[in-house]
Order: C-alpha cells, then structure tokens, then sequence
C-alpha cells in the first residue's frame, strides 16, 4: 500500500474505530476519574489548549488538567495528586481521543505543538504538518522528555517520511510497553522550544 493511500484512506478510518472501542472500553475509567475530580473539589476537570495541527490549522486539544490554575505559582507549587497520578499513567491524554473522532488528531503522529511555536520552525521541521498530530508518536518512544527538542523534531520528521501502517502498529505497542514501566514523570522538566534548541 502507498504511504498516501494509508494517510488519507486506511489511517483516519482505523482511527475513528480504535478511538470508539477504547472510549467504550474504557468509558468506566474516564468515569471514576472524572468522579475523583469531584470528589476532590479541582476544576475544571478538563484542559483545552490552542494547538497546531494538519497543515498548520489551529484546533483545540483536550486532556485532564493536571496542574492548578494559579499561574502566578512555579509548575512545582501547582501539582496536585490527583493530577500526578494521570501525567505519571499518561491517563491525562485520554480525552484526546475525542480529538481523534473529530478528526483533528491520529492515535500516532507528531505531538500537537502549541500555537506560539508555529513561527519557530525551519522549512523542513514544518513537515510535521503533512500529517495530524498524534496521542503518541516516534518521538514520544524514543526518548519523550529525555532529549533535546533538535533531536524530537528530527524523530518526528523520520515519522512523516517513513509513516506506514507497520510503523503505527510498532509505535502503539512501544506506548503500552512504556506506560507498563511507569518511568519516572518528566514532563514539567521540559523547557519550552526555542528555535534553536
């Protein structure tokens, strides 16, 4: 099978029906974690930020917030455990898979990058674009937090050139195995892409 007939054809289709069996699947763990929210009085429940998505275009991601929202505090002041809990687990992305129905986003693709860094990017690191952003993607099980952002972009640019129905199978398998080691949350280690880093 081409690449262009997998992207534009096979991949959305097999995105929509594994988005809808895990929300069924596991429609009773979004429930219980929307209740811990609840019960432990942090709204809003949910976190929604401008991201880049195909061709540059601007849609709104989702995911359960896991930081309070005194921004005048450090990221460190603003944890909670609750919060902790979902960014260690990854359980916090999960409502992007309402973003993947909507067809704003894939299950594997490059990460959707905030809106400030779309005048940042060289020519060929705008690639990414060619593609919808993804829940998890090359980048995210080759080393995720842990390498530079020059390193991330060049894996996220190895994705779109090689993308293919057997590279997405491998990268969700990498996920699940990655998510059972519960290694160490680095997330709000990250510094923010400059342009140069």
């Amino acid at each position: 099978m081409k690449p262009e007939t997998y992207i534009h054809t096979l991949k959305p289709v097999l995105d929509f029906i594994m988005a809808m069996v895990a929300l069924i699947l596991f429609s009773w763990l979004i429930a219980l974690i929307v209740l811990a929210y609840i019960l432990t009085l942090q709204f809003p429940i949910f976190f929604k930020q401008p991201r880049l998505g195909k061709d540059g275009k601007v849609f709104r991601m989702w995911k359960f917030r896991t930081l309070s929202e005194a921004t005048s505090m450090t990221l460190q002041q603003r944890r909670f455990i609750l919060g902790d809990v979902l960014r260690k687990t990854n359980m916090d992305e999960w409502p992007q898979l309402w973003n993947v129905l909507r067809g704003e986003m894939s299950l594997v693709g490059p990460r959707p990058l905030p809106v400030e860094y779309d005048k940042l990017f060289s020519a060929e690191q705008r690639r990414r674009f060619l593609v919808k952003p993804g829940i998890t993607g090359w980048a995210q099980v080759n080393g995720r937090h842990s390498i530079a952002w020059k390193e991330k972009l060049e894996l996220d640019q190895y994705y779109v050139q090689h993308v293919s129905f057997l590279l997405d199978i491998s990268i969700i398998i990498k996920t699940a195995i990655l998510l059972l080691s519960f290694k160490k949350d680095r997330s709000l280690e990250e510094e923010k892409f400059t342009g140069t880093n």
